[in-house]
């Protein structure tokens, strides 16, 4: 069928246009979704959305053991019998040791054909459910949720129940027995928020600036409770091409769930490399188990130490602990051992073949017709003294590889005949010289699996089609087969993820390296100020699913700014100040003003700042010509400053001799006739005693650094879609000296000067951390040098869309 024809094969059964497209170009789910519409008979009638969906949710998921009756599950979709996506998952796993012919009756009883369960039922069942966790969730509320849902799916008698109505009525009767949410439900700050009032002085009783970027550890995220990563299997059921395998994996891991995270040592880690981070270390928390950092650094021509180091860093930041770290290297030697065995097995040959030459042997730029290699049929032994004379050294690069002996038939890319060792004149970063073989990603990521008894083996959907092949030599070595799931990878527009893309930004100059705050590396992000916790909260609440998605950038900018509405301090800051002289005040005239950091939450503490008969506000907060539309300060009206007594009337402007004003002469409105004003702006005031402003060298505020939300889809490529004002730079402006109590504070915490864990809000006009650009010196403060990045607005830009 061509492209067109399988679309609309695919829109017949209810798949939306987009989908459809995208399935038919995957080699893999394609034939597979077309034979089994084929096999249900409706590929000339096509049937409803619904059916339709369960058609699809079988040939995305049918197992290679149960392909063979792969007909008589389909029929039973289209019969009626199977009704729901539970009942798809229990048919394959009946029909995977069922043999060859299925008995009715058995297949009906083990996938709950028949079953009718009423919302009397579900009634009853949730209602005597939730009676035994009366107590816990009285005491916990609504944060159990999503861990009673999960315990709720797992009762007997709802076992075939519907999903939906089952959560629909747990969720009205938790609401019946503890009322609706409340404050008690909004989520708490972490205690490390709060600086320790005793040791503060009385005029500076507390602040907060940061969080604490460890995970709570009490709690267990839904992305876990609910959804794809529910439906996994427990350690131990996953089928093994021989039984002791299985054995011998139990004894050795005690059935603990193991995961891990295994990037590749080739550049910094990004955003979505973030949404991996939680979902493999998440779900071995979850479940009580443990997971790996492995670094697949199996290309010593790409790998940095740096970039070890940055990897390492970026998941601890992110509050993640590995349980070991490892990396593929550790097992060079074993990898070589079994590639010897997988030519022995005569699973893998000698390969003389070009690049060049492969690439056409697998269909070519045209995808015409797939031919055998010359040297698939080789003798063993040949084979063997092939690959030991590549260890030796005896062949240039490229000129002889191992490749593995798959299907070049199937319809799977990623069965055709994968290279599985290379000759490469690379010293490697930790076993130096020892080896000018390497092994691939293909052959190397399953063994390293295998060898670490890794339960779930998570990984995002373009690898979807490297799961029979990982199968395929896991069985052909006759070693522990983990089980491999993919999920949606997080996409986010306006921005660019390739390695190699951001790569070029840097060594190009259109950024100023790997942690630019423009880009969404985590280095970038950490750099900018976005806390840990904003990250990790996104990804969990976006959750994990089989489809991809792209998220737009506003989405996450409202997801960071929400948490620092509720986590971080406020300061004034004056981004491009105006001078304001108030006439009626003597020069000497000092007023400490306590102040707090935050007006709606008593617990940031507060702190004093001083005010003086020199102020400064922000231009943006002054017009020589007065409008009725307009309430700030002007020629003749008055306004009041945050946390002033009294208000201020402008009564003259001064200008040097080009017309620029010098300064704004004001009135302190606190004489017999007082007046009051509705609109209130933030200052800075001077004094020597205080040291107060505190001058800004910089600050920078960063837009997106393209212009379109799919820079790859420009016609001239990525690098002509660049913003040319992504960067935007203020100088000598002026905050308050509340800061000084912020820095002092979160500095107390470590060793180490993190700057970007100085996070607060600069009232009016943004969220903002400190540039490790910054100096400080506490010892001389006229020495510091102080540059401020812009985290994200206060609200939503419109100008981002």
């Amino acid at each position: 069928m061509s492209d067109n024809e399988l679309i609309n094969l695919f829109q017949s059964i209810g798949l939306s246009e987009q989908r459809a497209k995208d399935t038919a170009k995957n080699k893999k789910l394609a034939p597979t979704l077309q034979n089994t519409i084929v096999e249900a008979g409706v590929n000339e009638t096509g049937c409803d959305k619904s059916v339709g969906a369960l058609l699809y949710t079988l040939a995305s998921t049918i197992t290679k053991d149960a392909n063979s009756h792969l007909s008589y599950i389909a029929r039973a979709i289209i019969d009626k019998r199977v009704k729901t996506a539970d009942q798809v998952a229990a048919a394959i796993k009946f029909v995977e040791n069922a043999g060859k012919e299925i008995v009715d009756t058995d297949f009906d009883n083990a996938c709950g054909v028949g079953i009718v369960i009423t919302p009397e039922q579900i009634t009853s069942a949730i209602s005597t459910f939730l009676e035994s966790k009366r107590e816990i969730l009285v005491k916990d509320r609504y944060k159990l949720l999503g861990s009673l849902l999960a315990q709720a799916r797992q009762i007997p008698e709802l076992r075939w129940a519907n999903g939906v109505v089952v959560k629909e009525e747990l969720e009205k009767q938790v609401a019946a027995l503890i009322g609706p949410k409340d404050e008690r439900d909004l989520p708490k700050k972490n205690k490390d928020t709060k600086i320790d009032q005793k040791k503060t002085d009385v005029t500076d009783k507390k602040v907060s600036g940061s969080s604490s970027n460890k995970s709570n550890q009490n709690s267990i995220p839904n992305m876990f409770l609910e959804g794809e990563l529910a439906k996994l299997h427990k350690p131990g059921g996953n089928k093994q091409i021989k039984p002791e395998l299985m054995e011998q994996h139990l004894k050795e891991t005690g059935g603990k769930v193991l995961t891990r995270f295994p990037p590749e040592p080739n550049g910094f880690l990004h955003i979505g490399h973030a949404k991996a981070i939680n979902v493999n270390f998440g779900y071995a928390k979850a479940h009580n188990g443990f997971c790996y950092l492995r670094y697949d650094d199996t290309n010593p021509e790409a790998e940095e130490e740096h970039y070890f180091t940055s990897i390492r860093e970026a998941v601890g930041w992110l509050g993640f602990s590995p349980w070991k770290i490892t990396y593929s290297s550790d097992y060079f030697d074993k990898l070589h051992e079994l590639a010897i065995e997988l030519i022995k097995r005569d699973n893998a040959y000698a390969c003389s073949c070009t690049p060049e030459e492969m690439h056409e042997m697998r269909g070519g730029d045209d995808g015409g017709e797939r031919k055998e290699c010359a040297h698939r049929n080789r003798p063993i032994e040949e084979s063997l003294i092939e690959f030991e004379r590549m260890k030796e050294g005896r062949y240039k690069e490229g000129e002889v590889t191992i490749r593995m002996k798959m299907d070049m038939q199937s319809g799977n890319p990623q069965f055709w005949d994968l290279v599985a060792y290379r000759v490469l004149y690379t010293p490697h970063h930790r076993t130096g010289d020892k080896w000018c073989i390497y092994p691939t990603y293909d052959y190397t990521h399953c063994l390293c699996d295998s060898f670490e008894n890794i339960t779930h083996s998570l990984c995002t959907l373009e690898f979807r089609m490297s799961r029979e092949s990982y199968y395929w030599l896991c069985d052909a070595l006759e070693v522990y087969k983990p089980v491999q799931f993919e999920y949606n990878r997080l996409n986010i527009n306006n921005t660019i993820m390739s390695k190699r893309k951001i790569a070029k930004l840097v060594n190009e100059g259109y950024v100023k390296g790997w942690d630019d705050p423009r880009l969404y590396t985590l280095p970038a992000l950490r750099r900018r100020g976005v806390p840990p916790e904003a990250i990790n909260g996104f990804v969990q609440d976006l959750g994990v699913t089989t489809s991809n998605s792209t998220i737009q950038v506003t989405r996450f900018e409202k997801y960071v700014r929400d948490y620092l509405d509720v986590h971080v301090p406020r300061l004034m800051v004056i981004v491009d100040p105006i001078k304001i002289v108030i006439e009626n005040l003597p020069d000497e005239y000092l007023e400490e003003l306590t102040v707090p950091f935050k007006p709606k939450d008593p617990s940031m503490g507060d702190h004093v700042v001083p005010f003086s008969k020199v102020v400064y506000i922000d231009k943006s907060d002054f017009r020589e010509q007065d409008t009725p539309d307009y309430f700030r300060l002007a020629v003749g009206k008055t306004v009041g400053l945050l946390y002033v007594k009294h208000c201020i009337t402008c009564t003259e402007v001064k200008k040097d001799s080009k017309g620029n004003i010098e300064y704004l002469i004001c009135r302190y409105e606190n004489g017999p006739d007082i007046k009051k004003s509705k609109t209130y702006i933030q200052w800075v005031s001077e004094s020597t005693k205080h040291q107060s402003p505190i001058h800004l060298n910089e600050i920078r505020i960063y837009n997106n650094l393209f212009m379109s939300e799919n820079p790859s889809a420009h016609p001239e490529g990525f690098l002509k879609d660049i913003n040319p004002n992504s960067l935007e730079i203020t100088t000598n402006s002026l905050i308050e000296i509340g800061l000084h109590r912020i820095i002092s504070k979160i500095f107390e915490k470590s060793e180490k000067k993190d700057f970007e864990a100085v996070r607060f809000q600069a009232i009016r006009v943004g969220y903002f951390c400190i540039d490790k650009d910054s100096f400080i010196d506490g010892n001389n403060e006229t020495k510091n040098k102080l540059i401020l990045n812009k985290i994200v607005s206060l609200k939503e830009d419109p100008k981002k869309n």
